[in-house]
C-alpha cells in the first residue's frame, strides 16, 4: 500500500471513531454511571458544585453515581433536616453511612477509666441515637473509646470498655443496629485508647454482639500498622464499615502511598456490600478539586 492512501486511511479510521456515537456515549455513562462499591462522601465535599444546601449536595453525589453518604455530625441537626435528608436520600436510592453516636473524650479517660457516671453518660448517648438512626434510616453509628486512663494497667482498662460496650450492645440489638468501634492512629489522636485493627477485633469477640463491630478506617490503619490487606483479612468477620483516606494528607486516594485500586479490588473480591465513607479532605480547591476527587474514585473503581 502506498503511504498516502495508509495515511488517508488511517486519518478516515479516526474519524470514523472519534464521530462513533458508541465511543462517545461511553464517556457520558461512565461519568453518572453507579460506582461498583458503595463510596459515601459527605456534606461539604461538592459544595462548590452543588451549593450549600444539603438536600442539592445530596442530589449532585446521586447524579454523580454515589450510592451512600455519610454524615458525622447528623445528631447535631435539627429534626426537621434530618427527616428531609431521609426523604431526599430513600428518594434517590442513596444509603445513609455511620454518623457519631456519642460524645468523644479526646483528652481525658472515660469508657477505659470504668467511671459509672462516664459509662451511663456513653449509655445514655446510645439510647438517643437509636432515635436518630431510625429518622435517617442509618444502621451504623461510630463509636470511640476515647481516652487511655494511664493510672491502670491495660488489661483492667480493655474490661472496662468491653463492659460498657456490652451494655450499649443490650440496646442496639432490638433494633438491629450496629456501633462500630473505630480504632485512631497515634499521629492526629495521640493517647487514645482503641488503635489497631487486632484490638478491635479482640474487643468485638469479647462483647460477642452482631451490634458491635469493627470501623476499619483504612488512613488510620495506614499510619498505625499498615500491613492494610493482611489485617482486613483477619479482623474481615469483625468489620462492618470502612472508611477512605489516603496517607500522607488524609485526601482522594491517589494523592498519597496507598494503592487503592488493590485494596479496593480486594475488598470487593470478598463480597463486601457495605459502605466505605469518604472521610477525607479535597486535595485542590474550588470545582476543580471536586471533580478531581470524583475522577480518583473512578480510577480506583475501575477493577
Amino acid at each position: 500500500m502506498k503511504r498516502r492512501t495508509f495515511v488517508r486511511n488511517g486519518l478516515l479510521a479516526a474519524t470514523a471513531f472519534a464521530a462513533s456515537p458508541a465511543i462517545a456515549r461511553q464517556g457520558e455513562v461512565k461519568k453518572g454511571q453507579p460506582f461498583k462499591l458503595k463510596y459515601a462522601p459527605h456534606l461539604g465535599m461538592f459544595e462548590n458544585s452543588a451549593g450549600k444546601d444539603p438536600i442539592a449536595q445530596l442530589e449532585f453525589m446521586a447524579e454523580q453515581g454515589f450510592r451512600a453518604f455519610e454524615d458525622n455530625g447528623m445528631k447535631d441537626r435539627e429534626v426537621s433536616l434530618q427527616e428531609k435528608m431521609a426523604r431526599t436520600m430513600g428518594r434517590l436510592g442513596i444509603e445513609m453511612g455511620v454518623f457519631v453516636a456519642h460524645k468523644i473524650y479526646w483528652q481525658e479517660p472515660n469508657l477505659a477509666s470504668g467511671n459509672p457516671d462516664k459509662r451511663e453518660e456513653f449509655l445514655n448517648d446510645i439510647r438517643s441515637s437509636v432515635e436518630i438512626a431510625k429518622r435517617v434510616n442509618a444502621k451504623w453509628m461510630t463509636v470511640v473509646p476515647g481516652h487511655v486512663d494511664l493510672r491502670q494497667d491495660m488489661g483492667y482498662q480493655t474490661a472496662n470498655v468491653v463492659e460498657s460496650l456490652k451494655r450499649a450492645a443490650g440496646i442496639l440489638e432490638p433494633h438491629g443496629l450496629v456501633m462500630v468501634l473505630e480504632p485512631l492512629n497515634f499521629r492526629n489522636h495521640p493517647g487514645l485508647f482503641l488503635t489497631k485493627a487486632a484490638q478491635a477485633y479482640q474487643i468485638c469477640k469479647a462483647v460477642g454482639s452482631p451490634s458491635c463491630k469493627i470501623l476499619f478506617d483504612i488512613y488510620h490503619q495506614q499510619i498505625q500498622e499498615g500491613n492494610l490487606i493482611p489485617n482486613i483479612d483477619q479482623a474481615w468477620e469483625e468489620i462492618a464499615y470502612f472508611q477512605i483516606g489516603d496517607n500522607p494528607g488524609r485526601k482522594e486516594p491517589g494523592t498519597g502511598e496507598i494503592n487503592y485500586l488493590n485494596v479496593f479490588r480486594h475488598i470487593a473480591s470478598k463480597g463486601y456490600e457495605g459502605i466505605l465513607g469518604m472521610e477525607h479532605g479535597n486535595s485542590l480547591p474550588g470545582k476543580e478539586g471536586e471533580m478531581a476527587v470524583i475522577d480518583a474514585y473512578r480510577k480506583v473503581d475501575d477493577f
